[in-house]
């Protein structure tokens, strides 16, 4: 009844081939929660896989649905004792699709292939593979010391990869089944793949169009150029007024109003790097005066995600008539995203172009949430990973991408931690999503060790 035993037996699970028939298990059901064919794919995977699976590890499960999602929600909760600290866990079951036929050496997304050095398979990151690891590590502290020493509740839906569609709506109804005192999750890559790293929370992702609808149809430029807008033409220079041409954002309403110290100091450790495969950081482009981790982790961008006028395959010999940019706002805590919208409207008509329509996208927003790295419960779990796998932990105040951590961090009010069990080159939402297997190993001993140390109560004071 050690750590050290806790650790060796989530270790021995590796080694001895367990973990991976789990793996191969959960990833022969096709979760594509993108293909609506795969509704009754989806609830399975909570029915015959993940409940069974918790409920052997004396979790009391409940099924939870909601009108607008496609599948039900996971609910399980083992309460050893209400005075111990209570503990949510996450993970979705979902995957984007498959794209067979497209991954390398004909290898089938929905079988585990473990050739060489490397885990692939469709979910072996996103997100199966990172809670069935947590998942595990809790089953080998609990047949170590017999009990947890804590209580847990977790949560596994089927609807990350298509916006979390009613999550926010079950946590405001039943609150109280979600409640405890902080989040420990997994999703979303480490730092490197070498270095254990912990997220505090995310970016929000906010979609906003701009569209010049100057007339209906092309007209032939010979006869009109030069006497006709040209739609293309005044949305480049509208865009340029928003974003400079090394990438800095010109509209300050659509900056956070500081990058606060605590931030600026974790981020001092933190280095973004290109891995094989990845392309290459380009460190002219971005906020002038920030390192690259600031840049991604600690400030607000503005992106063009796509911009189109005209048939660029066949261009005709006409000028345009309308144009449009689909952009977003990666955001961090400190911004108003409710005034994004109207700050573009007023910077484009100081700037001479009422003519461009603003409007907010069709994807859901996704809120910017960040637990500070100086919070109590921040310092205890990086400790608890350094001294399982003697490496120093990164420590990253939100991830770069977008989670539904609002739900955690705001509706529900808690501190969030975020320990993913992935790397950057995973190509989690392409063909071939990968996992180096070392990266497992190591994995899933850090989480026994993590939950060994919760169960010690040598963690933060707990206020209720």
């Amino acid at each position: 009844m050690t750590r050290a035993a806790a650790i060796s037996a989530a270790h021995k699970t590796f080694d001895d081939g367990r973990l991976k028939a789990i793996f191969a298990r959960r990833i022969a059901i096709p979760t594509e929660s993108q293909n609506p064919d795969r509704a009754a794919d989806l609830a399975r995977y909570l029915t015959d896989e993940m409940k069974p699976s918790l409920e052997v590890l004396g979790f009391t499960c409940t099924l939870l649905t909601h009108p607008n999602a496609r599948a039900p929600f996971l609910l399980a909760e083992r309460i050893e004792d209400p005075a111990l600290v209570t503990v949510l866990g996450y993970g979705h079951g979902d995957v984007v699709r498959g794209m067979e036929g497209q991954w390398r050496d004909g290898r089938d997304p929905w079988v585990l292939d473990d050739t060489g050095s490397r885990w692939y398979g469709r979910g072996v990151v996103d997100n199966k593979g990172q809670h069935t690891i947590n998942i595990e590590a809790l089953r080998c502290v609990l047949e170590t010391r017999g009990r947890l020493g804590f209580n847990v509740r977790y949560l596994i839906e089927m609807g990350e990869e298509v916006g979390s569609i009613g999550l926010h709506d079950l946590a405001r109804e039943h609150r109280d089944l979600f409640l405890a005192d902080i989040l420990i999750g997994s999703d979303g890559p480490r730092l490197t793949a070498e270095r254990p790293t912990m997220c505090l929370g995310s970016r929000g992702a906010y979609r906003i169009d701009l569209e010049i609808k100057a007339r209906d149809g092309g007209n032939h430029s010979g006869n009109w150029g030069g006497l006709l807008s040209n739609p293309a033409a005044r949305l480049s220079h509208a865009i340029s007024t928003i974003i400079g041409p090394t990438g800095q954002v010109r509209v300050h309403e659509l900056l956070p109003k500081e990058l606060p110290d605590s931030v600026k100091r974790a981020l001092a450790d933190i280095e973004p790097q290109s891995g094989q495969g990845d392309p290459q950081i380009e460190p002219w482009w971005g906020e002038p005066g920030f390192t690259e981790a600031e840049k991604v982790y600690g400030w607000n961008t503005f992106e063009v995600l796509a911009l189109g006028s005209g048939d660029i395959v066949n261009p005709q010999n006409a000028v345009p008539g309308s144009a449009k940019a689909v952009c977003q706002i990666r955001t961090v805590v400190g911004s108003d995203p409710d005034g994004f919208i109207p700050a573009i409207k007023r910077h484009l008509v100081r700037q001479g172009f009422p003519d461009v329509e603003v409007t907010s996208g069709r994807d859901s927003a996704f809120k910017a949430t960040r637990t500070d790295p100086d919070h109590p419960w921040v310092q205890w779990a990086a400790a608890s990973i350094q001294q399982t796998t003697g490496k120093k932990t990164a420590v990253i105040p939100n991830a770069g991408g977008s989670l539904p951590n609002d739900v955690f961090a705001e509706i529900i009010g808690m501190p969030t931690i975020w320990v993913p069990h992935s790397y950057p080159g995973c190509s989690q939402h392409a063909p071939n999503e990968h996992v180096p297997s070392e990266l497992l190993r190591e994995a899933i001993g850090l989480m026994a060790g993590l939950y060994w140390d919760l169960g010690e109560g040598g963690h933060p004071k707990v206020v209720r």
